[in-house]
């Protein structure tokens, strides 16, 4: 896919330093945006990346250790450090975990950068059979009920994301086109967290 660095800049003219991609576990997340921040130039963060960095282990070892909540509070800790860093500097794509945004605080830190949180979104089957072909260890994928059950359980907050983007079916460079097309009309409004579709 080729570089289109104009439009990065573009987007920053608009005050659009950050986009943040959250959906459920094989979404798509790490794919899309490795391509869309190559495309535009920015550069791309995978908050459990960061997360692993500040711990010097794992997300499956973190869960061992700790259990969900330290991973939690690790998480939101990464995305302050995050928003801190990026505003107005560099353009950054910032893929979260599956469950940041089904955590208040999260979606409140987000909210507060007045960046576009765009959700990934795929039918559940199909993210079911993306997890099973994953060499990722993912913790909360151990059971089939549990994923359906998480899936259900995220959907509400998902939906408070400001636009909705499916990857079902779609190649990464369809979905990137996608992505950008919509987050480049949406920096013509307001990014008010309220769900605004595509």
């Amino acid at each position: 896919m080729a570089t289109d660095s104009r439009s990065g800049e573009l987007l920053r003219q608009r005050g659009i330093w950050a986009i943040f991609l959250i959906g459920f576990m094989g979404a798509g997340k790490t794919t899309v945006g490795t391509a869309a921040a190559k495309r535009i130039g920015w550069r791309f963060v995978d908050l459990d990346d960061e997360v692993e960095a500040a711990a010097g282990v794992s997300v499956a070892e973190i869960f061992r250790r700790s259990g969900e909540a330290e991973f939690r509070r690790m998480e939101i800790e990464a995305i302050h450090r995050l928003t801190g860093q990026a505003a107005g500097r560099e353009g950054a794509v910032i893929a979260l975990g599956g469950g940041a945004f089904a955590q208040p605080e999260v979606r409140q830190a987000l909210r507060s950068t007045g960046q576009p949180v765009v959700l990934l979104d795929a039918a559940v089957n199909e993210l079911i059979a993306r997890c099973r072909k994953s060499a990722v260890e993912r913790p909360l994928a151990q059971s089939e009920q549990r994923f359906r059950q998480l899936y259900s359980e995220r959907q509400a907050s998902y939906a408070e994301a400001d636009l909705r983007v499916s990857t079902s079916r779609r190649s990464a460079g369809t979905v990137v086109r996608a992505l950008l097309q919509a987050v480049s009309e949406l920096s013509g409004r307001a990014v008010d967290g309220k769900g605004a579709a595509k």
